[in-house]
């Protein structure tokens, strides 16, 4: 090998400085694409939920006035007089004696109804036994219609039962809800007529206002809360959705520059009147800003982490081609190895930049490079004549390489469960092994806390999972109550069953984890400020929720207080399970 090309620090600085530059950029930008992923779901989340509360306010509304307004019908259909009428056929007297039993739904308040006319009829009419409008001799009194409008009342044939649709107004643009309701003879339960009643519809918008709603109604758009430039948009595109083989019923549009949420409904589903639609609008611009403001953040901060990250390696550059500095200048004895351990560096370097190329959507392929890294760190430390201060650099760096390692896995595995592929292979698992193989390895640790561990188990404790999973869900819990402990603190560990359910409790001593804390520790990344000084990434317990779910279990933090933190996950009973395999099969 080319003596000065070894001996030369500052190409061997640059090439380890790019190396680990590219590899801090992949790791940025795999966590970049994860956050960004997760903005993507909470807002859609958010969305969804402020939706289905906007539209439950305005249909709570709709409903609880269209209950009053059929009981006031069903009131009406039993009024003697007017069945006296229908019965003896004596219809030149109907609408005289209607309009007597029914002068309180057209001019009288109404009791519930304060403002006396959201529950006033604006006009009735009778249907005789083929569906059809029987005329009213003096039609002010009964609410006056055109001969169009009254032809909108006519019907195929009686209904059997309470009828809603919509009448329309041509000339005004003004739309009436109508509840048409049989009539039955009292003598023989035939059907006899019906009577039409209609009333002035309810405000369509729901109680913040946000959600506007109109009426879609012989294909017309009456949406009166948005100009008509906008409305004929919204017309064309609902028109466009109703006439489609196959239409869709929500979608995006434009309305006066700002995006909406569309949504179509029919307001009466098996109705013999004519089919009429409630037409939804909601803005999106507030959601879609927050948005934007989260992808902004999360870019800031990313960008943040990632200059953190190259100033980092330049320092650990620098300091790493420290050595190699003193050993170009060592004696002729000592080259022999000096050419073997740059040899060794150089390699890691070229492994380093094969890495860093590795695209993100194959970031299962940065295992490799971080192991040939940790290999030549530590054929350096086997060096006999390393001096101290570079052994404690190499240390730290072999260190380092194994929390990368535990990173990526755990990030490969939680981006398994983000995209469904992650399969649990269900197969009895004893968590009692589990747990006394653990605290086996707890005792076999020099360092750390000396922690009193209590374990209170049933006898045979076996769950239904997956037992290299269920072992990293069990292992993450227990690792922290250790980590997190204080010195001479207790570890407690119970088991019990509740039902179908089995149900690890694990307790520890030490700081209790703020209030305001406590809902963020299951997200990714997250960190609070009593880990600031141990060791982690901030991965285990959103990765053990994620596995015990996907275990259809769950993992949760009981409490933290009284200097005890206590989690409990749950699991389901194997022998349940298995029998109820059996009943299936």
């Amino acid at each position: 090998m080319n003596s000065g090309r070894v001996t030369n620090p500052k190409v061997f600085r640059a090439r380890l400085l790019v190396g680990m530059t590219l590899l801090v950029v992949t790791i940025s930008l795999l966590g970049l694409s994860v956050i960004q992923g997760k903005v993507a779901d909470e807002t859609e989340h958010d969305l969804q939920r402020d939706f289905e509360m906007a539209l439950a306010s305005l249909h709570n509304l709709q409903q609880v006035r269209r209950v009053a307004l059929a009981e006031r019908c069903r009131a009406l259909v039993r009024r003697p007089r007017i069945h006296a009428a229908l019965e003896d056929n004596a219809l030149d007297l109907l609408y005289p004696s209607a309009r007597d039993e029914l002068r309180d739904l057209m001019d009288g308040e109404v009791d519930g109804d304060p403002q006396g006319h959201v529950l006033r009829a604006r006009f009735y009419r009778f249907l005789d036994r083929t569906g059809a409008v029987i005329p009213p001799p003096v039609p002010e009194e009964v609410g006056a219609l055109t001969v169009a409008e009254e032809s909108q009342l006519t019907l195929p044939a009686l209904p059997q039962r309470q009828q809603l649709g919509y009448l329309s107004h041509p000339e005004s643009g003004d739309v009436d809800e109508v509840i048409a309701m049989p009539i039955f003879s009292s003598e023989t339960g035939e059907l006899i007529a019906a009577i039409v009643v209609g009333f002035k519809p309810a405000a369509l918008s729901d109680a913040r206002g946000t959600m506007r709603a109109g009426l879609w109604l012989d294909r017309r758009l009456h949406l009166p809360s948005i100009p008509d430039a906008e409305r004929a948009d919204v017309a064309g595109e609902v028109s466009r959705r109703l006439d489609g083989s196959t239409p869709l019923k929500s979608a995006q549009v434009d309305v006066a520059g700002v995006r909406h949420l569309l949504l179509l409904q029919r307001l009466n589903e098996d109705s013999l009147f004519p089919p009429a639609y409630e037409v939804c609008l909601y803005p999106l611009d507030g959601l879609l800003q927050r948005q934007q403001n989260l992808r902004w953040q999360a870019a800031a901060m990313c960008a943040a982490l990632l200059l953190g990250g190259v100033v980092a390696s330049h320092f650990l550059a620098v300091r790493f081609t420290v050595p190699v500095e003193r050993l170009a200048v060592d004696s002729a004895v000592n080259r022999a190895q000096r050419q073997r351990a740059e040899e060794a560096l150089e390699i890691t370097s070229e492994e380093l930049q094969r890495s860093a190329r590795f695209s993100a959507d194959t970031s299962h392929q940065l295992k490799t490079p971080v192991t040939v890294l940790r290999a030549g760190l530590e054929e350096l430390l086997a060096a006999e004549d390393l001096p101290d201060d570079m052994r404690d650099d190499l240390s730290s760096l072999v260190h380092q390489t194994f929390r990368l390692t535990g990173i990526i896995e755990d990030l490969l595995l939680l981006s398994r469960m983000d995209a469904g592929r992650l399969e649990i292979a269900f197969a009895p698992v004893n968590l009692n092994r589990l747990i006394e193989a653990w605290l086996d390895d707890l005792s076999a640790i020099p360092e750390g806390y000396d922690v009193e561990v209590e374990l209170d188990l049933p006898e045979a404790f076996e769950i239904a999972g997956e037992k290299r999973f269920t072992t990293l869900i069990v292992e993450n819990l227990l690792v922290n109550a250790r980590k997190y402990n204080r010195p001479g603190g207790q570890i407690k560990i119970r088991g019990d069953e509740d039902g179908e359910w089995a149900v690890l409790r694990i307790a520890n001593t030490g700081a209790r984890i703020p209030p305001e804390a406590q809902e963020s520790i299951f997200e990714r990344f997250h960190r609070g400020a009593m880990g600031e000084n141990i060791p982690g990434h901030g991965l285990g317990l959103n990765l053990a929720r994620e596995l015990a779910r996907l275990h259809h279990g769950e993992l949760r933090l009981v409490r933290s207080e009284g200097g005890w933190t206590e989690f409990e996950v749950r699991f389901r009973i194997a022998r349940y399970v298995a029998k109820a395999a059996l009943q299936v099969a």
